[in-house]
Formats: structure tokens, C-alpha cells, sequence
């Protein structure tokens, strides 16, 4: 048996510990980034020096996310600790990057539902399910016939992030066009088996143990690829799921056409509905199964962009009655020097007041419950002037 390169025994390692095969894919690109980096030195005559050298170079002039630069950090952590066998005390102080707080981007269901009407076809579809069961881009795409349950109106989603199963619902309004979808990959199934083809991908070791199964309808991709691949260790010809970037590139050009001015992906999607579900009352525990998180920590960043505003809580300016927008240079000047000067005396702070030889207001006014604030200013024109725009309670005399 020939020897295993570097990059070969790290893949037997990654399968060993049961990696999926887009981090065995991801620690092989970050390897192989590190040996160009350092001019193509063997990463076993390189030490922690290089390690840090490396991230720094990520850090300050790929200028990486943080979450880019711990999947190096990861992936040379792994190389060092299960390929090359030094001890993990070799690359010791070196921390992870700080993750910074950011909020997810959520739309609000009149904007999905605007770009949703831009996508048509087999996009739409997932589209639809991205939004209404909540699935991630990867695993909608590889979605199975025999995992969607069109009677109990549920997706059963095989192999997760994390590898973990779970099971979400199927909208109602995509009910239908599921169906149809699941017949038309039947149809196309058997034309391909007709004609020498229609073989699919089985996991793990299924295909040994139910060779025929691979040629069944039941285990077709729910979203096909247009066409078959030639597989060199068996010579089948294989039907792969639709390539992710399809769907990718339909969310996003429509999310530019509907000019909602919103950055808009596939994950976006997902964000709105966890947002909305909550908004609608569905306790956080349930929304974390629909979304597969394992800490329901995770699911309760969702709580923070609810559409109340601020951690939903209202703005004083909404308490309290009605306000009006009063406008006028003469109306301003004088409600602006008399609420502003009772109101500057009784808090003992000075608020303004108006100022007619200089032309100058700036007043807050004090009203309803919260103590409701606008502020008033007039540019100077030499006279009493015109202000733009004072908010004052409804009811108040001016």
C-alpha cells in the first residue's frame, strides 16, 4: 500500500472522527493555505511561531472574519494534534479569535413575501421552504422524496448541522407545488433508469447493504441536478442534488430587484422565520426544534430583533396620546420660549427659549408619559425666522 500524503492521511483522520465532508473539505483548504503561505515548508519543521504568523497574516491583512479565522485555527489545531502527532502544548497561546455580537438580518413579511413573488420555478420552491419551515440552503438541498411527508404535512431533515436530525413542517401554500415536484422527479427518475442511468448517492454504508436502492424513486434528490455525472469508482452515471449557488444566486438577485434595500440571502430567509414565529407567540423552545439548535441560547438571539423595536420595548414618543408636528417661525419661537423657559425653571436645567432678535430657538418640549422630548431649532435669518417642524402633545394651544 502505497504511503498517504500529508493531506491524505488528514482526510483518513477527518473520517475516522466522523468530520462531514464540507469540514473535511474546509480543513483541507486552510492546510493547504498555511504550506503556501510559508513557501511550501513542510508543516512539521514549522512551529507555533508559524501558526501565529499565519493567523496574524489572516487577521490583519486578509482582514477575515473572526469566524473564518478560528476555522484555520481549528484546522491546524487538527493537523498538528491528529496528523502530525505533536503534542497540542507546541501551539499553546494561541486564543481564538472574539466573536463580535451581531444581529441577524431579518425582513419583514411584507418584504419576503415581495421577494418571494420575484422567484419562479424550482427556486421559489425552496425559496418557500427556506422561509416556511425554516431550513438551511445545504439541507434544503438535500432534501430526499422518502424524507418529505406530504400527508403529515412535516420534512423529516436528515444529518443536520452538528448531525443531527429533526423534524419541521411543510407550509401549506407550498404543499401543493411539493407534490407536483415530487412527481415530476419521478417521471425524470425513470426516464434516466430507462436509459442506463438514475443512480443516486446513498449515505454511508447503505449501498452495500441495499444495492437497489440507489436506483429508487424514494431516495431521489427532492431538487435534482439538469444533469448526470459520470462516478469513476463505479461507472455509474449519478443524478447529484441541485448545486446550492443556484438558489443562491436566484434569492439574491431577487432581493436586489425588489428594491426593498435590504441585503437579502438564503439565510436571511431563515432569520424571518424565526423572527416571525416568535412575534406570532410560539414559545422558544419550539422554535429551536423547528431550527435544529442544540443551546436554546442560539434561538434567543431572535428575541432581540422582534419587531417592536429595541428588545420590545416602545419609544416614549409613542406613549402617553397623540402628538402633532407643528410648523411656523412665529408659532415656534413663542411656544419654544414659553414651554421651554416654565419647563427649563421647574427641572432647573436650561432647555432654551426663543430668541427673536437672533433668530434662534431650541426648546424641548415636555409631555406625556415617558416625558416625551422634540427639539426645536430655527436658523438664524435675521428676524423671528421659520421653523422647520416642532412636536408638541395633541391638544396643547399654539
Amino acid at each position: 500500500m502505497p504511503a498517504l500524503t500529508l493531506l491524505g492521511t488528514l482526510r483518513d483522520r477527518a473520517a475516522v472522527k466522523r468530520y462531514s465532508p464540507r469540514t473535511t473539505q474546509a480543513y483541507t483548504r486552510w492546510v493547504l493555505a498555511y504550506i503556501r503561505y510559508h513557501g511550501k515548508v513542510h508543516p512539521r519543521t514549522l512551529g507555533a511561531e508559524a501558526v501565529r504568523d499565519f493567523l496574524t497574516y489572516l487577521a490583519r491583512e486578509r482582514q477575515v472574519a473572526a469566524s473564518t479565522q478560528n476555522q484555520a485555527l481549528a484546522a491546524l489545531m487538527f493537523l498538528y494534534r491528529d496528523v502530525l502527532g505533536q503534542p497540542v502544548s507546541s501551539i499553546v497561546g494561541i486564543q481564538p479569535a472574539k466573536h463580535p455580537h451581531r444581529l441577524p438580518n431579518v425582513l419583514s413579511r411584507e418584504h419576503v413575501h415581495r421577494v418571494l413573488s420575484l422567484l419562479e420555478g424550482t427556486p421559489r420552491l425552496m425559496a418557500l421552504l427556506l422561509y416556511g419551515s425554516g431550513l438551511r440552503v445545504q439541507e434544503c438541498c438535500q432534501l430526499r422524496i422518502k424524507d418529505v411527508n406530504l400527508d403529515r404535512g412535516e420534512i423529516v431533515v436528515r444529518h443536520g448541522k452538528g448531525g443531527r436530525d429533526r423534524v419541521t413542517m411543510i407550509p401549506s401554500t407550498a404543499r401543493e407545488l411539493m407534490a407536483e415536484q415530487v412527481q415530476l422527479v419521478r417521471r425524470l427518475a425513470y426516464r434516466r433508469t430507462v436509459n442506463g442511468g438514475g443512480y443516486v448517492e446513498l449515505p454511508g454504508a447503505f449501498a452495500r447493504k441495499v444495492p437497489s436502492a440507489s436506483k429508487h424513486w424514494a431516495w431521489w434528490w427532492l431538487f435534482p441536478s439538469a444533469r448526470e455525472q459520470l462516478h469513476r469508482e463505479s461507472g455509474e452515471r449519478r443524478t447529484h442534488h441541485l448545486d446550492p449557488s443556484v438558489l443562491q444566486r436566484a434569492v439574491s438577485a431577487a432581493g436586489r430587484e425588489s428594491g426593498i434595500g435590504h441585503r437579502v440571502g438564503c439565510h436571511t430567509l431563515r432569520h424571518s422565520f424565526a423572527t416571525h414565529l416568535l412575534e406570532a407567540g410560539y414559545d422558544i423552545r419550539t422554535v429551536q426544534e423547528l431550527l435544529g439548535h442544540r443551546d436554546v441560547s442560539t434561538t434567543m438571539l431572535y428575541t432581540h430583533v422582534l419587531n417592536k423595536g429595541g428588545l420590545g420595548v416602545r419609544s416614549p414618543l409613542d406613549i402617553g396620546g397623540d402628538f402633532v408636528v407643528v410648523r411656523g417661525g412665529v408659532v415656534g419661537g413663542v411656544v419654544g420660549g414659553v414651554v421651554g423657559g416654565v419647563v427649563g425653571g421647574v427641572v432647573g436645567s436650561d432647555v432654551g427659549g426663543g430668541d427673536a432678535g437672533k433668530g434662534v430657538v431650541d426648546a424641548r418640549v415636555f409631555g406625556g408619559v415617558g416625558g416625551v422630548v422634540a427639539v426645536v431649532s430655527v436658523p438664524p435669518r435675521g428676524d423671528l425666522g421659520e421653523a422647520d417642524a416642532m412636536v408638541v402633545p395633541a391638544g396643547v394651544a399654539v
